[in-house]
């Protein structure tokens, strides 16, 4: 593989130069400034993985900003790779701290996002003018089947992942639309992927951290009755 081929996969991209697109560089910034609010809200609250969401939520922010400055196979892999591991993480911790699983079956099911993934990104290819965005678009799903499921198990907790994947669904659009609409908008609309992503990782953090003080809460009060 050539880790220093150029790519250019975006509207706002005309040169290879490190600056070639300093809107979608920028607005990465997006990306800290919702882990920074995160990491306030989760910080001495015995919540360990929810620290390391933030951890790679940040990671995501540096990995996309060296991928809008550099444009090379390595930074791509930079970008994509927390993305990944984040909802690894997230899947993992849905099934252990919200539904109770044991961790190795929490484990085990997260695992199986891989053969979903390789089964509904075909699937969403096939979707007009989806391109790309295509392999994002199972997460939304993902997350709207884990609503459906704590629908009356955790009420509040599936309302926020309908608003998390209500948000995720805008921003895959955006995208999407970032290459047709180049010749009318030469910025591009990648720049709302960055802004509504950081936003919606943010609000899934805080989805987990409410749902983990919810059964806090709902247990102390259970000892106590």
């Amino acid at each position: 593989m050539d880790w220093m081929r150029e790519i250019d996969g975006y509207c706002e991209r005309m040169s290879p130069a490190y600056w070639a697109e300093p809107i979608n560089a920028v607005t990465n910034t997006a990306f800290l400034i919702a882990a920074l609010v995160m990491w306030r809200r989760v910080r001495g609250q015995g919540m360990p993985l929810a620290m390391a969401l933030v951890a790679v939520l940040t990671l995501i922010g540096i990995g996309s900003f060296l991928f809008h400055t550099h444009a090379q196979v390595w930074a791509a892999l930079a970008d994509t790779t927390p993305i990944l591991l984040f909802i690894l993480i997230y899947i993992f911790v849905v099934n252990r701290d919200v539904w109770g699983m044991r961790p190795l079956y929490a484990f085990g099911l997260t695992i199986l996002f891989f053969p979903y993934a390789a089964v509904t990104v075909p699937m969403f290819q096939w979707v007009p003018g989806l391109g790309e965005s295509a392999v994002y678009a199972p997460v939304p799903l993902l997350i709207l089947i884990y609503a459906f499921l704590l629908r009356h198990v955790q009420p509040d907790t599936a309302r926020g992942m309908v608003i998390g994947a209500t948000i995720l669904i805008a921003s895959i659009t955006f995208r999407a639309l970032d290459e047709p609409i180049c010749t009318r908008l030469p910025t591009g609309t990648h720049l709302m992927w960055h802004i509504l992503n950081a936003t919606m990782l943010g609000w899934m953090i805080e989805v987990y951290r409410r749902a983990i003080v919810t059964k806090r809460f709902a247990s102390v009060a259970e000892r106590s009755g």
